[in-house]
């Protein structure tokens, strides 16, 4: 919906390339895409944005998209685009900036994201490094802004706060360099014409959740991927999602109800050590950890609702017959290699590891109930076994569930 309106809108103008600036609300939308298909072409005025956008690529951090890319890669992808130059930064910078002037000189119509709104006065603002974002709010005769409903607050006075906490939490930055701030338009002065369209994409049922609303806090700063192990390891390409990181890892599931497991952003929330060094960095103290676990929570909850698998089998319940067939058989056509590890394709399919033993064969003399035998011959099937088990419904560990046909000697302890 937002897609089409922007799109409306640029075609009311009469122009086929608009200029963008602050640009991570569309790529929820991916607006690029929608535009291009309706014969538009959208250019990212953001260096890092720009150079992303050039190698046809998916930027991997909040505040530095590029940081994938060195010096000798930028330099190979100005070459297709622009004349030769050498990996100095010095000259690829200067490279840029002569590209994007003509770019902002000739636009008639701007998109961009925000940083904030303010309710009490309307006003929207942008924090940037670069400049470039004074040129797309001020030069273009039309300036359309993508804002999610969360980038709210309440009063203008609240901007004092987050104008300290972005830069020195983002860029170590004491000041930032770039802070736009407009309400409306202003006769003969900059755009003459301003839309602001507010965004849910499913930020209404992110706040419907009491724990994982807090996700909606965040000011895109960045310090949680910069100390997350996890993302240090991975980059932010390995995490599939517009936002990465430890962020991404509860803000995406959430924002795409992807919690079945076919969905691949199910897995997120598991992407983490749980070590905490994001919750403690958090400049708006968003407990990420705690999220984490509340997510990978829900995951196993909408699990509960599927057919159990033979893992589920071994903990002693009395499932109907024809489900306890659709397990077994599901677990050999998954030996055969006939199981996909994702629907639609996108993962390769792969034969499961094989079990040594038939999953329904039980030593003589081990009670009912217990873990399934399997697990001594497959080691790597305790793990499974234990991650899949489900929690109690009347609050007694899995152990003492596993057991509790156990024979109890007169002083009470497990024989």
């Amino acid at each position: 919906e937002a897609n089409r309106i922007i799109a409306d809108i640029i075609k009311s103008k009469g122009v086929d390339e608009i200029v963008k600036v602050k640009s991570m609300a569309t790529q929820e939308t991916n607006l690029n895409e929608y535009l291009k298909e309706q014969g538009i072409h959208a250019r990212e005025t953001d260096l890092a944005e720009m150079i992303v956008q050039l190698a046809d690529d998916m930027p991997s951090h909040i505040v530095v998209p590029a940081i994938h890319r060195n010096r000798s890669e930028v330099r190979g992808i100005f070459l297709d685009r622009m004349e030769d130059l050498s990996d100095d930064p010095t000259e690829l910078t200067a490279a840029a900036r002569s590209h994007l002037r003509k770019k902002f000189l000739h636009a008639k119509v701007a998109v961009s994201g925000t940083n904030m709104g303010v309710a009490e006065t309307g006003t929207v603002s942008i924090f940037e490094s670069e400049g470039n974002g004074r040129m797309c709010l001020t030069l273009p005769d039309t300036l359309i802004t993508l804002m999610g409903i969360e980038k709210l607050v309440p009063r203008f006075q609240d901007i004092e706060i987050f104008s300290q906490l972005l830069p020195r939490s983002a860029t170590g930055e004491r000041m930032n360099p770039y802070t736009s701030m407009w309400t409306g338009v202003t006769p003969g002065d900059g755009p003459q014409e301003f839309h602001l369209i507010l965004m849910d994409n499913g930020r209404t049922k992110v706040l419907a959740d009491p724990i994982g609303r807090q996700a909606l806090a965040c000011i895109r700063c960045g310090s949680c991927m910069n100390i997350c192990p996890v993302y240090q390891h991975t980059s932010g390409h390995a995490y599939g999602s517009v936002y990465p990181g430890p962020i991404g890892a509860i803000l995406t599931p959430q924002l795409t109800q992807g919690l079945d497991e076919h969905d691949p952003v199910h897995t997120l929330p598991f992407a983490s050590s749980l070590c905490g060094a994001c919750g403690e960095v958090c400049p708006v103290k968003i407990d990420i950890p705690t999220i984490l676990i509340h997510m990978r929570a829900r995951t196993v909850d909408v699990k509960r609702n599927l057919v159990p698998d033979v893992w589920d089998l071994g903990d002693g319940r009395d499932y109907p017959g024809h489900v306890k067939r659709e397990a077994v058989e599901g677990r050999e056509r998954a030996d055969q290699g006939d199981a996909p590890l994702c629907e639609e394709g996108r993962h390769r399919r792969t034969a499961l590891p094989g079990l040594a033993v038939d999953p329904r064969a039980r030593p003589a003399g081990r009670p009912q109930g217990d873990l399934p035998s399997v697990v001594e011959a497959h080691p790597q099937g305790l793990r499974r076994q234990r991650a899949a088990h489900r929690r109690p419904r009347d609050g007694y560990s899995a152990c003492v569930r596993a057991r509790h046909d156990h024979q109890h000697d007169p002083e009470g302890g497990v024989t």
